[in-house]
């Protein structure tokens, strides 16, 4: 990033050029790296499905030759391009670590240096061997993760799993933490397709006539961000009948919290039956990034809509715990 008129964006070829610059980076313990820009390099703002599969492709194409990697992203949805890159790299034996800086990197107190250089460490070590993200002293599993400071150097939590490791003088990994190896899993990649999903998130007062058509005709999935367990204002007919014609028509509803910790049950209160009652599916204690990257995965397989359903409730890479 460097800063222009219209505030920060990137620019081709300046990242490789400051890292010259970062002496840490030429130390003689600093394990071996090369990198790879994309062009044209994007504000993570702008990233879609296609990015994440070019990011995925390039993993693939260099996955024998490199003992882990590092994925360098903006912070604005790195959270999503993690939860998805962890369903899209199947049988993985190495370390995926993403990153970034809450500072740009030109700036003098950029807090992109030493994310970069742990990162690295990490990827090397061949400890953590799943989809990460590491910031600020904390390496979290991707797909558990999600950006809730703006402006804070720590950015992002795992609000319903353990921290993977714990980096000060030492990098400490919680081993209990980590993924278990699957001997018979060989490296694949899931390249993902554009799907029609949508993101609803309710609030007191919600005029769900705005969204209707759209939630019960075109939508191949949606995620809807609810009331504590699961709970829905369902004394709204119009919001009620667009969910129930959304699944008559062939729609995938997944239900997670907006509350950060906990977990969704539906039929617990009255106010969630109705989802229940159309076939809705609990994300259980998913985060919103992971439920949306594990629809666009599922329809990306080509599975059937009760297989797609069965799944979302199953614990694929670790993204969510029943």
């Amino acid at each position: 990033m460097v800063p222009t008129e219209q505030g920060y964006a990137p620019k081709k070829r300046y990242f490789t050029s400051l890292l010259e610059e970062i002496s840490q980076l030429k130390n003689k313990d600093m394990p071996n790296w090369d990198i790879v820009e994309f062009d044209p390099l994007l504000d993570s703002a702008n990233v879609a499905v296609g990015e994440w599969v070019n990011i995925g492709r390039e993993i693939r194409d260099r996955y024998n030759n490199y003992d882990g990697f590092v994925v360098l992203h903006g912070t604005d949805t790195m959270s999503y391009t993690a939860s998805a890159l962890s369903f899209m790299l199947e049988g993985l034996d190495k370390p995926i670590v993403l990153t970034g800086a809450q500072i740009p990197l030109c700036e003098l107190r950029s807090d992109g240096r030493d994310n970069l250089i742990n990162s690295i460490v990490i990827a090397s070590e061949g400890v953590a061997n799943e989809v990460c993200l590491y910031f600020a002293g904390k390496l979290l599993r991707g797909n558990r993760s999600t950006k809730t400071s703006a402006d804070e150097l720590m950015a992002f939590t795992s609000p319903n799993y353990p921290v993977l490791a714990n980096v000060g003088i030492d990098i400490k990994y919680n081993h209990q933490a980590l993924v278990k190896p699957k001997q018979a899993d060989k490296f694949k990649l899931t390249e993902l397709r554009q799907v029609p999903i949508g993101v609803l998130k309710f609030f007191p007062g919600i005029q769900f006539e705005l969204f209707e058509q759209i939630i019960s005709e075109k939508l191949s999935g949606v995620v809807l961000e609810t009331f504590g367990e699961g709970n829905i204002p369902s004394n709204n007919r119009p919001l009620v009948n667009s969910i129930r014609r959304a699944s008559e028509n062939g729609s995938i509803v997944t239900v997670c919290s907006q509350c950060y910790q906990g977990t969704t049950k539906l039929g617990t209160y009255a106010t969630s039956n109705a989802l229940k009652e159309f076939g809705a599916v609990g994300c259980y204690d998913m985060t919103t990034e992971a439920a949306v990257a594990k629809l666009y995965y599922l329809f990306s397989c080509g599975y059937s809509r009760e297989k797609i359903k069965e799944l979302m409730e199953t614990d694929l890479r670790g993204e969510m715990t029943k």
